[in-house]
């Protein structure tokens, strides 16, 4: 196991992932697998009339992106027990096709859960584009593994 255990986090730790850059196929393989082909996301003539002027990413890709990117800081590899809850999550700047997005996470609060061997993390995230501006944040509630005994 890599990943830290509930007890080898604190509020206010800060934690940065590697970036990833947003592509027409990540865009058109998350519409085939959700099924959304919204033309704001997938038909460049319908979307260059729009207010944003070109294709956007879904903002639910933009979302799970940002999940897969804390998954792969290897913090969390074989430790967390489940993402519990999105809190709130709020789309604040579109994603688009070539943006390069990481996410910056601070831990804002800590609960142990003996009973079940584990605590809980609450994790302010912001989903930051390549300009470091603010395009999606929220709130995880993340389940972690205890150290054993």
């Amino acid at each position: 196991m890599a990943g830290l255990y509930f007890e080898e986090f604190t509020a206010g730790q800060n934690i940065k992932t590697a970036g990833r850059t947003i592509s027409e196929d990540a865009i058109f393989s998350f519409a085939g697998l959700t099924g959304d082909y919204n033309q704001i996301h997938t038909d460049a003539a319908f979307a260059s009339k729009t207010q944003f002027g070109q294709r956007i990413a879904h903002g639910l890709l933009g979302m799970s992106i940002s999940v897969g990117l804390i998954m792969q800081t290897g913090l969390l590899e074989g430790t967390v027990l489940a993402f519990r809850e999105i809190q709130e999550w709020k789309f604040v700047k579109p994603f688009f096709i070539g943006d390069t997005v990481h996410a910056l996470l601070t831990i804002s609060e800590t609960k142990a859960l003996p009973r079940i061997g584990a605590g809980a993390l609450i994790a302010v995230v912001e989903v930051r584009n390549q300009n470091d501006e603010v395009c999606q944040k929220g709130t995880l509630n993340l389940l972690v593994l205890s150290k054993p005994k």
